[in-house]
């Protein structure tokens, strides 16, 4: 009998409506990190309201205003995250940072020339709730997924996010260099304006999760009396003495951490790096583009290679790549160098992250989703407090962000050999066994 070919939305991860809604919130905060965290404000920050700093002085702020955001959010995330396993309430707490972080990139249209000060607060806001909103995000993969799924549908999401990214970048990049087409008088507010459209996406296209995402159950029952917030943080101790039990989900975490760390601080930090050494805005933020429509293709192309090869596998050959774009990086001088790099981050990043996620979710039971994701979180986010925190540290050693965007490699070569120590298989069967048990139970045991 021939065997029927997948459907194509299938293929994708994308094939039920919770599923797509559920991406959709990829594709809105994928356009916000675009052009608040990686393009755009970066860019302005440095020329604009930072113009009276010098430009080690500019990198050095923008890097420790990321650091600040990432360790407040990183801090309470796992008490959070053990919260929304007793309560149902992940919905309202990613819908809560999501509208609190859009509002504050739409504060940005306050920062002028010379404001650095306003913009470095609301850009820690900003890491807030985005930070914060993600956690929930993550931690309803494993409920909107079946277990065979979640590698398609983590990286169709992080596809769909590509395409948002591209689409609102293209719109920003028009609108800051031909203004007058859109109405808009020269100077800074273009890129003010540009502000007010994304926390607007961020903002709007977050409600298709929020309406069509159905809000899990929780699977751990309270003690008659038993306030949620005591026993989150009882759970809290729980879970992090069982993670002892999960080696190989403990493991991932810890390379994740490491290898996180080099992703982020080049997502983060490649604008400033850029403007730095002297490459144009339009190079940079065309570049940026460029990384969003290399990786639509590349990041479904990753779900496919995992389902061919492993998640594991696909994901130590992005961190190898990863490794050879620091190298590439240190010796960058012009807008062309630039370009071939944006290309190869578009190769690697979206099926990298995305891989890293799925392949986490795959280690744990989906019962405990919440309070494990809530880990996955203070990682997901303290691996993007280190990597410009060195930046910084080796840049202002040396009087330049050469040396500092070498030393990125180190997180993608020790990431890499602890990647290859995780057993994934055998992570598993004890997720899977552990879910069975939790489910003849009626409750998550202590």
């Amino acid at each position: 009998m021939t065997e029927q070919p997948t459907p194509f939305l299938e293929r994708l991860g994308l094939h039920r409506r919770e599923l797509r809604a559920w991406a959709m919130y990829e594709w809105a905060i994928t356009g916000m990190y675009a052009v608040i965290v990686t393009a755009v404000f970066p860019i302005y920050f440095a020329d604009v309201a930072a113009a009276d700093l010098d430009g080690a002085t500019s990198s050095q702020i923008y890097a420790l205003a990321n650091t600040v955001g990432i360790v407040l959010v990183g801090l309470a995330a796992p008490l959070l995250g053990a919260l929304t396993d007793t309560q149902p309430i992940k919905k309202a707490l990613l819908g809560g940072f999501a509208g609190v972080g859009a509002a504050a990139v739409c504060g940005l249209f306050l920062v002028d020339t010379g404001g650095w000060r306003l913009g470095v607060a609301l850009f820690v806001v900003i890491n807030i709730g985005v930070n914060a909103s993600t956690v929930f995000y993550d931690a309803l993969l494993p409920h909107v997924a079946e277990r065979h799924e979640v590698d398609r549908v983590s990286t169709g999401a992080f596809g769909v996010g590509y395409v948002g990214a591209g689409l609102l970048l293209v719109l920003s990049l028009a609108i800051i260099q031909v203004p007058g087409t859109f109405g808009i008088e020269d100077g800074t507010l273009p890129s003010r304006v540009v502000f007010v459209l994304t926390g607007l996406w961020w903002g709007g296209f977050t409600l298709p999760l929020l309406r069509r995402v159905r809000e899990p159950e929780p699977e751990i029952v309270l003690a008659p009396g038993e306030r949620p917030l005591a026993a989150a943080g009882r759970r809290l101790l729980v879970t992090f003495r069982s993670l002892r039990g999960y080696r190989e989900a403990f493991l991932l975490l810890i390379a994740y951490f490491v290898y996180g760390d080099g992703i982020g601080t080049i997502i983060r930090l490649a604008a400033v790096y850029g403007t730095e050494i002297g490459i144009d805005q339009t190079t940079l933020i065309g570049s940026i583009v460029l990384v969003q429509f290399v990786g639509v293709p590349a990041t479904f192309a990753f779900g496919a290679l995992a389902g061919r090869f492993s998640a594991k596998r696909a994901v130590f050959g992005g961190l190898c790549a990863y490794a050879g774009i620091t190298v590439l990086g240190f010796f960058m001088t012009t807008g062309w160098h630039f370009l071939v790099l944006a290309m190869a981050v578009g190769l690697v990043q979206g099926g990298t992250q995305a891989l890293s996620r799925s392949l986490f979710a795959s280690l744990i039971p989906a019962a405990r989703s919440g309070e494990f994701f809530g880990f996955f979180g203070v990682i997901d986010k303290f691996s993007g407090f280190m990597g410009p925190a060195v930046f910084a540290a080796v840049s202002s050693q040396v009087g330049s962000s050469r040396m500092g965007i070498l030393s990125v490699i180190v997180f993608f070569v020790v990431g890499a050999l602890l990647l290859s120590r995780v057993d994934v298989e055998a992570g598993r069967a004890r997720a899977v066994a552990e879910q069975r048990r939790i489910e003849s139970m009626g409750s998550v045991p202590d």
